[in-house]
């Protein structure tokens, strides 16, 4: 994968391509709140060969650093948009793992029509009518919250509940120890409120393309597995269960995974750039 950067008023991001190819698909993974382009290696290397790929480090994480925490969900989105532009890439296929999810779901309201597929990673909806106020609230108060706990705990709390494999909980142990205690909690506090605020939104949110959800049957994360549930029988979303996985079902799973994002990929037509 060869390393580039993009410029922002913010600050520059750091994002991964391998060498693209004129008439490949492309799958561009985005990773949750707190990890980094590390989150997808496994679907790198399973990949590398057959599509073009994108991924990055989202502002403010890893090497996307220093960065000023005055952007929203929807500017991660439009940044996204850039990047690829930048790359001469259309319609791509958004893979999103947690808070990637949601930056896909406003990659599709800002740009209707110009992506060919969506996979949702143990993400959710960001559809209003989906989470109760309250539940918008707690989302708002996340930061104190996590700077109650000691650094120690917060940092276990945070490797096992995104995985349920030794190969999953270091990769996480490896996000969550190139933070601070303050870079940590500050990084979630700013991703949880950006959150709340793209649902107080009360967009359409529209999936207008191909689309299924992939969520691990051992997810503690909130109400992931609840959501997904209600998600697919409203949106009528295909949902695939990954048996022995958590939150970051395609660390703990990324066999399965990769199965399933190849069979889904290929179904979408041969030439998509």
């Amino acid at each position: 994968m060869i390393e580039k950067t993009f410029e922002t008023a913010c600050g520059t991001i750091r994002y991964w391509t391998n060498e693209l190819v004129s008439g490949r698909k492309t799958l561009v993974f985005l990773p949750g709140l707190t990890a980094d382009h590390r989150l997808f290696d496994k679907q790198i290397e399973a990949f590398e060969n057959e599509y073009n790929l994108l991924t990055w480090d989202a502002p403010g994480h890893a090497e996307s650093r220093p960065f000023r925490y005055d952007f929203n969900l929807m500017d991660k989105a439009i940044w996204i948009h850039n990047i690829l532009e930048t790359e001469h890439i259309l319609r791509p296929v958004l893979i999103g793992q947690s808070m990637g999810g949601y930056v896909s779901q406003c990659y599709m309201e800002k740009y209707p029509g110009e992506t060919a597929g969506f996979v949702s990673i143990d993400s959710a909806p960001l559809k209003r009518s989906y989470v109760t106020g309250f539940e918008i609230s707690l989302l708002k108060h996340i930061e104190p919250m996590y700077r109650a706990f000691p650094w120690k705990t917060l940092k276990k709390l945070g490797a096992e509940g995104c995985s349920v494999t030794a190969y999953g909980r270091s990769l996480m142990e490896q996000f969550i120890g190139s933070y601070t205690k303050d870079e940590y909690c500050t990084l979630s506090g700013h991703g949880m409120k950006m959150l709340a605020e793209a649902m107080e939104a009360d967009l359409p949110y529209t999936i207008d393309c191909p689309a299924i959800l992939i969520c691990g049957e051992e997810d503690l994360a909130g109400s992931a597995k609840s959501y997904n549930r209600r998600w697919a029988k409203i949106e009528g979303l295909q949902i695939f269960w990954i048996r022995d996985a958590g939150h970051n079902s395609n660390t703990d799973k990324p066999e399965e995974v990769n199965r399933i994002i190849r069979e889904f990929a290929e179904g979408l037509g041969e030439k998509i750039q």
